[in-house]
């Protein structure tokens, strides 16, 4: 990837614990939506990367499930604790990318705590989320923290219009010592989608907009992947 001075700063994906560097020359360049200003970009990537994000999935999901409910939670807990350390910096993140004031923002974080510390037992599995650029870090916590408490492994797509507070808290879990290939972070668009269904994930979760929903939705069906939606 291209970490020139002269463009944005880029942000990679987060595969098996650790950030992966595309060859990607596409990049979505992230503006802040107030100010028009570029201030991040993202690679586009596709089936090959998609295909690195699952396998990481699939290979951590096995231990990761054996690990026992409570031991589940005290990783959920101590990476809502390390999330409300740097809280004011993921507030930040979010003031950059999603149009809010300082109090949305704040909000946002705390929603994102509270999902991590307070999750129901979901569904387990190998599965891939989708994001939009609405509540993009609370949407996050509140789809993963149910899979992951009932041992489900899993690889998030974030909106390319609002990565950066969902890449930090997947940098955040190598922190809180969680196993890696547990969380993993693949960024793109459409492309990415396809490249999810393609690499065999287990179900398509999509947390947004319905009209992009229904996007994700024909994606997913072509391919034979169960799909999800879940509300606002």
């Amino acid at each position: 990837m291209d970490f020139s001075p002269e463009g944005p700063m880029a942000i990679p994906m987060w595969v098996n614990g650790h950030a992966f560097l595309t060859v990607s020359t596409d990049f979505f360049v992230v503006t802040n939506p107030v100010s028009g200003e570029a201030i991040r970009r993202v690679p586009l990537c596709g089936a090959p990367e998609a295909a690195e994000a699952v396998a990481a999935a699939r290979g951590a999901q096995a231990r990761w499930a054996e690990m026992g409910l409570p031991a589940r939670r005290i990783c959920l807990g101590k990476l809502a604790d390390a999330l409300e350390g740097y809280a004011g910096h993921f507030a930040k993140l979010l003031r950059e990318e999603v149009a809010g004031d300082e109090a949305q923002a704040a909000a946002e974080v705390g929603a994102a705590i509270d999902a991590l510390r307070s999750a129901a037992v979901g569904e387990t599995g190998v599965f891939a989320l989708v994001l939009d650029a609405d509540r993009p870090l609370a949407s996050f916590a509140e789809a993963m923290a149910p899979a992951l408490m009932a041992g489900a492994a899993l690889v998030v797509k974030p909106s390319p219009k609002a990565p950066s507070a969902v890449y930090a808290l997947c940098e955040l879990s190598a922190r809180a010592d969680w196993p890696a290939g547990v969380l993993n972070l693949l960024q793109g668009d459409s492309a990415a989608i396809e490249g999810l269904c393609a690499a065999g994930v287990e179900r398509l979760v999509y947390a947004g907009n319905p009209l992009l929903g229904e996007k994700i939705r024909t994606i997913a069906e072509a391919r034979g992947v169960p799909y999800e939606a879940r509300p606002l």
